[in-house]
């Protein structure tokens, strides 16, 4: 079979786990082909050069060989390096970042690419490790939901009625449901938003807009969003409930 080797692509690790005492089994986000896995052969050995660098939320630069067609398959890790930038998150910071891999993990299809969603993934992701965040840390996390959901065809136009294709009256409240789309807001719904914060949203969700425009266009909403996408991405990664997301309600237990 002819083998081809991948070199100098842009990656995150999204998680690993052990194969065999000294090596690893990688879960990796590439720009150019999708989610793949890799073996990193002795990476768990002291003297290994993996070992210091294939860590969560830093960005690398990795090599390594695909054999035939090479769909689906564990390919061997030739090389890994990293590619600088900033250090690694901490406290609500890293947990949101391990949320996000988290999310990619369980919706990505394996070898499919999504240069844009890696961009927007990479540049959360430095800003997460930077701390510039400040207060803004769930408006970041709300529109890289939203992208996510955009990118993979999960997410109905906002700017109309999922059921009807009817437009939104500007003051009045529309929810999110996983089965159901946009519709009119209930009594009973947990969050609703007005049609004009939904147009807003799927005016800023338009291809070539800058993250920043997405940015404040959810920031006033962030609140309200978090309860309908969470339910809407849960919906899709299905059961049980993401880990990530029982930790942060553990922590806030205690």
């Amino acid at each position: 079979m002819a083998t081809r080797r991948i070199a100098d692509e842009p990656a995150y690790v999204l998680h690993s786990y052990d194969w065999s005492e000294s090596s690893l089994i990688l879960e990796a986000f590439t720009r150019h082909h999708g989610r793949v896995v890799l073996v990193a052969k002795g990476a768990k050995k002291p003297t290994s050069n993996f070992r210091p660098v294939l860590l969560p939320l830093q960005p690398l630069r990795v090599a390594y060989s695909v054999t035939g067609g090479g769909q689906g398959e564990i390919h061997p890790l030739r090389g890994a390096e990293w590619a600088g930038g900033h250090v690694m998150p901490t406290g609500d910071a890293l947990l949101s970042g391990l949320y996000l891999n988290e999310l990619l993990l369980r919706l990505l299809a394996r070898e499919d690419p999504y240069a844009a969603l890696f961009d927007v993934y990479a540049g959360v992701v430095r800003v997460l490790g930077s701390g510039e965040h400040g207060d803004a840390l769930e408006p970041v996390l709300r529109a890289f939901e939203l992208l996510l959901l955009r990118e993979l065809g999960l997410l109905p136009a906002l700017d109309a009625e999922t059921a009807t294709l009817g437009p939104l009256a500007p003051d009045a409240p529309y929810t999110l449901v996983a089965e159901g789309g946009l519709r009119a807001a209930t009594s009973g719904d947990r969050a609703a938003l007005h049609g004009a914060q939904w147009g807003a949203l799927q005016h800023a969700l338009e291809p070539g807009t800058a993250y920043t425009t997405l940015l404040r266009a959810v920031a006033p909403v962030a609140a309200e969003l978090k309860p309908q996408l969470r339910a809407l991405l849960q919906y899709h990664c299905g059961s049980p409930l993401l880990r990530t997301r029982q930790l942060m309600m553990d922590l806030q237990v205690l």
